[in-house]
């Protein structure tokens, strides 16, 4: 499934003034592969065309990471996740990967927050099949190289939370063990045991599906 579409043509950036001879010029460029550091300038100045950039660059992860995770409204929380995101976009400092991390403490936090909202009336929900992947490496691609299809969702549900929300910020954010130490509020020691043991979990549970 591609990224869910924003709530609204261009998110927080929608109130831009675009000069109409400029931003096409600009979008052109863009699709040329603009660096990181252009086009969260672009965000930065509120330009339609860079908060484009940004959703379409981050959604399809941040939408791996909430679905992988069994959050209840995926889509919608992607869309709450990049109107935080623009709203404070003023308070980031840093590089792509300091970004991602960023991004996705964000994310964290919402979807945290989601499933607080949610404990009064709990839900069960079957994890879809429509998001695209990203591997960080050849272990976690060993495991997870067919994120998408029935039988990784059911793997990956069968995991404890802790262990799931480590191998969905490893892999749908190619974030470090120290960013995701970060996010999850753990020691990175923690942290990596956590990875051991889910993998080795998948690894096992991926044994007795093939055999």
């Amino acid at each position: 499934m591609p990224a869910p579409a924003p709530v609204s043509a261009d998110l927080e950036c929608a109130d831009a003034q675009a000069d109409g001879a400029r931003v096409p010029a600009r979008r052109l460029v863009v699709a040329g592969d603009l660096g990181f550091d252009q086009v969260l300038g672009g965000a930065l100045a509120r330009e339609p065309w860079a908060c484009r950039q940004l959703y379409d660059r981050y959604a399809g992860r941040v939408f791996g990471y909430l679905r992988a995770q069994g959050a209840h409204e995926p889509e919608d929380l992607t869309n709450e996740v990049f109107l935080r995101v623009f709203d404070r976009l003023s308070q980031f400092t840093g590089d792509e990967p300091n970004f991602r991390s960023w991004l996705f403490t964000i994310a964290h936090r919402i979807l945290v927050d989601d499933v607080r909202r949610r404990q009064r009336r709990p839900q069960t929900t079957a994890l879809r099949s429509e998001v695209e992947s990203h591997s960080t490496g050849d272990v976690e691609h060993e495991a997870l190289a067919n994120f998408g299809a029935e039988w990784a969702d059911a793997l990956l549900g069968s995991l404890p939370p802790d262990q799931r929300a480590v191998i969905a910020l490893r892999v749908c954010a190619d974030l470090s063990l120290e960013q995701v130490a970060e996010i999850v509020g753990k020691r990175v020691g923690a942290v990596k045991s956590l990875q051991h043991r889910a993998l080795e979990s998948l690894r096992r549970r991926c044994g007795e599906v093939s055999a």
